[in-house]
């Protein structure tokens, strides 16, 4: 895998394609990418990759996250392995880990994701069920952060085997961990305590499937 510099030489031939004209900085990239310059500086130094942002910015362009990190083209994966997934990203729908998410669009983007890292959300048939939306919020910190994008699988809908959900309020979309009571009702969990947990019954949310895997920044 290709290291971050090398990562940012070749965003940097990408974006200068849309302006042939001006020289292109790590600024530029930083901005392309949505983090801020220091940052981004601190991600270079590092050499700490933005997952997350690099799989936005491939969606926005329409380009293979394999390609910017391996050099490798789709069509190859495919033909020889057959090792490649589309998946559906809701790239302006967030899954709130705070004050309520918003779910207000059909628009998505697909994203190609290899074998290697597919196979972790499940097996072939799951991956067909599973989508990408972005987390805002803390109140899930520190298993999820801001701008996290996690993978849902929208067939997994099972609340007595407790885990992560993505559920749909009248205040909007949360992500949550839940733990179903003897009592039929359900406890909505968050993992930083600074958040009270709350109790509701089960037709005041709707399930819309289980947290299975993520992308994010490594602080």
């Amino acid at each position: 895998m290709k290291n971050f510099t090398e990562v940012i030489e070749d965003i940097k031939d990408i974006i200068s394609q849309d302006m042939p004209d001006k020289k292109i900085f790590d600024k530029d990239v930083a901005n392309a990418l949505g983090i801020s310059h220091i940052n981004f500086a601190t991600m270079k130094k590092r050499d700490k990759i933005p997952f997350g942002k690099l799989l936005d910015f491939c969606a926005a362009k329409s380009i293979s996250i394999n390609w910017l990190l391996y050099n490798q083209a789709p069509e190859s994966l495919v033909e020889s392995t057959n090792q490649f997934y589309t998946i559906k990203y809701f790239s302006d729908v967030n899954a709130s880990a705070g004050g309520g998410g918003e779910i207000d669009t059909e628009d998505y983007q697909e994203i190609k994701l290899p074998k290697i890292f597919s196979d972790l959300l499940g097996t072939w048939q799951e991956i067909n069920n599973i989508e990408a939306l972005r987390v805002s919020g803390d109140s899930m910190e520190p298993t999820f952060s801001y701008h996290d994008i996690i993978f849902i699988n929208k067939d997994n809908k099972n609340l007595r085997r407790r885990g992560v959900f993505v559920i749909k309020t009248e205040y909007g979309l949360f992500v949550k961990r839940i733990s179903m009571r003897v009592d039929g009702q359900l406890d909505i969990l968050s993992d930083n305590k600074e958040y009270a947990p709350l109790t509701v019954k089960l037709n005041e949310i709707e399930i819309l499937g289980k947290v299975v895997g993520k992308l994010g920044i490594i602080s």
